[in-house]
Parts: structure tokens; sequence; C-alpha cells
């Protein structure tokens, strides 16, 4: 998967936003606020940022050489995946849909209920 591609997917979601908040060569996609994604514009091979639930990021990492703990991020909580690397396209949208899905779920009731309607 691209940069290119892997943006378009993250923005198709519901209520998602992109910002650069560390500057300009970084990407931070967010829902309700809250970031579910971040991406380096001048990182070769393109590599992204992606929230995951603590024993799903453990089972990622030893299936995957290419899904490291995150950098600069919280190491429990976060990915740093290879997106140009073996990993199927399947595969890194699903982790992408799981990095939105736990975002959203910490959001209040009415702002679930807000994104499910737009």
């Amino acid at each position: 998967m691209n940069l290119e591609t892997f943006r378009e997917y993250c923005l198709a979601k519901p209520g998602a936003t992109e910002t650069t908040p560390f500057g300009p060569d970084n990407l931070v996609f967010k829902v309700a606020g809250k970031m579910f994604a971040l991406a380096a514009l001048d990182e070769v091979p393109a590599r992204a940022n992606l929230k995951c639930d603590p024993d799903r990021a453990l089972e990622l990492r030893d299936s995957y050489e290419e899904v490291q703990p995150g950098y600069h991020m919280s190491k429990k909580h976060w990915n740093t995946v290879d997106l140009e690397g073996r990993i199927p396209e399947r595969e890194l949208k699903e982790m992408i849909d799981h990095s939105y899905e736990l975002v959203v779920k910490s959001l209040s009731k009415k702002e679930q209920a807000r994104l499910r309607s737009v």
C-alpha cells in the first residue's frame, strides 16, 4: 500500500480529518479530535503509526517483521507499520479499521451516534 492509498483509506472513515500538528511532513488522521493514524511524508519506505489493542499489537509484531512498537508513541498501544512491505493490503486495512474503531469506542455515546449518521 502506498502512502496515497493509505491517506485515502483513512480519510474515507466517517468523521475522519487530516491535520499536520507536528509539521508539514507528518500527516495526522483524527476522528472527533482524537488521533487514530500518523504517517510521515518523508519516510522511505512509507510507514504509519496505528493505534492497537495491546494483545493484538504483540500478535502483529510476532507475525510481521514490518510491524514494530510505535515510534515516538506508547509502545503498548501503538504500532509502526511498514506500508510497502509484505503485509497484504487487506491486513493493512484491517489494522487501520482497528485503530479507528478503538478511538471511536472511546468517544461518548452521543459522538458515536453522530458518526454513525455521517
